[in-house]
């Protein structure tokens, strides 16, 4: 996935404008995520996947693959804000806000309109800043985000964290699919028991893993004169500036605006 992902970054249709471009217009519509109500959230979601997969030509299995991966860690934690439990003598305080509940051993559970609301919206919120950061992952290698970091004067330890964790995050992809394999190759889930103890394994031996290749790591860095700054190359390119597109960028980040300072008004 690595690998993939830093391809699509090199070969998509909009390498060839400026990455503080599209980090910039990338950024600008993450702060128009923050900053809205979910129909507008709802439109950054659609537009974004217009410039990701229509654009740029990343293909669409692969963002919506992506889109899935961060909606199914989204989904689990949305239901701690949806159900509430209170105790069943103080029911006569929720005055309907409730949609529904059960009275279970003393303790009412229901599900919350209030909190259903809210976790609505911050899973609103949540995919658009997802689109929007993954439209900068997938159109601007890794490489050029950082130069560009430093060229806005970002801390040196900053980007060099940002170079370590987008590394080992990968490491520990690969060490994990490894282990995987080799579990079952040796028929690890035969049975429930066997399938948990194998799990159990797996993980101690992922961290153990993924450790002992950051020793290694630090260990070549030491013998090759590492004095505490990396060194990315970076190749100079011609880039292009493209009107339409910056044009279309403007447009859109101003009817989004506009579109919340509407919604807005009207909720006044």
């Amino acid at each position: 996935m690595h690998i993939y992902i830093e391809a699509l970054a090199h070969t998509n249709r909009l390498r060839d404008l400026p990455p503080a471009h599209k980090l910039g217009f990338a950024i600008a519509v993450l702060f128009i995520a923050f900053i809205s109500h979910a129909p507008v959230q709802l439109a950054i979601i659609f537009w974004m996947a217009v410039w990701t997969v229509g654009y740029a030509g990343i293909p669409a299995g692969i963002y919506l693959k992506m889109i899935a991966g961060a909606g199914v860690f989204l989904l689990v934690s949305l239901p701690a804000l949806a159900v509430n439990i209170i105790s069943g003598s103080q029911m006569h305080l929720l005055q309907g806000d409730e949609w529904v509940g059960a009275v279970l051993g003393g303790w009412y559970f229901y599900i919350s309109r209030t909190g259903t609301h809210t976790a609505l919206g911050i899973a609103a919120r949540s995919l658009a800043s997802i689109s929007c950061l993954f439209f900068a992952l997938l159109t601007v290698p890794f490489s050029e985000i950082l130069q560009v970091l430093r060229q806005m004067g970002c801390p040196a330890l900053l980007t060099e964290l940002l170079l370590l964790m987008y590394r080992f995050i990968f490491v520990l992809l690969r060490t994990a699919a490894e282990l995987w394999v080799a579990r079952e190759s040796r028929n690890g889930n035969r049975s429930w028991r066997i399938a948990w103890g194998s799990l159990g394994l797996l993980i101690s031996q992922l961290f153990i893993t993924t450790f002992e290749r950051y020793r290694q790591v630090s260990l070549t860095l030491a013998s090759r004169g590492f004095t505490g700054e990396f060194r990315v190359w970076h190749r100079r390119r011609h880039y292009r500036l493209s009107r339409r597109y910056a044009l279309e960028a403007f447009l859109g980040c101003l009817v989004l605006l506009s579109w919340e300072f509407l919604t807005v008004y009207n909720l006044k």
